[in-house]
């Protein structure tokens, strides 16, 4: 597992990773090689990375009322579709179509990150993340991982926290 540091990051990057240098933000870069056969890109991120599952969070892309919204949650539990529309003030939540949320977010599945979006959408970061003092997140491309502060991360994607996971 290679690592950078924020002063080591290449220029450039990714966008995710240029938008948190953009702001200033302290954060570590985690690489690994991925593994296409691998079931999980989560799970396969927190094993690399030797990191608890519980502090490596997926970005998912749901359709809420027909608004692209981004859910952030644990690698260890899954997205509770019904807590994210009452989240974001909304009836009914399914997951997007992953040609959209590709094509709106400008990244592909499994390297979808909450930062540097194409088009900023709507966020949910699930609560768990604030019992953690760092928490890792895609950097934009599969293998690539940010490791920052939950309230970085929420206060760069202006996150509502709340409890959108389930076991």
């Amino acid at each position: 597992m290679a690592k950078k540091s924020k002063k080591q990051q290449q220029p450039g990057g990714t966008p995710a990773t240029v938008a948190l240098t953009t702001a200033g933000v302290d954060f570590t870069v985690h690489s690994y090689d991925h593994d296409p056969a691998h079931p999980s890109y989560g799970e396969e991120a927190a094993e690399a990375m030797g990191v608890s599952p519980d502090r490596v969070f997926k970005t998912l892309v749901a359709d809420v009322d027909g608004t692209l919204t981004v859910a952030v949650v644990p690698v260890a539990g899954q997205l509770d579709l019904k807590a994210l529309a009452s989240a974001v003030g909304g009836k009914r939540a399914t997951m997007a179509d992953p040609t959209l949320a590709e094509r709106t977010t400008g990244y592909v599945r499994g390297g979808i990150s909450p930062l540097g979006q194409r088009k900023r959408l709507p966020t949910v970061l699930d609560e768990s993340a604030s019992s953690h003092p760092t928490i890792c997140v895609s950097a934009g491309r599969r293998g690539l991982e940010v490791e920052l502060a939950p309230e970085a991360l929420a206060k760069l994607t202006e996150a509502v926290l709340a409890p959108v996971s389930r076991a």
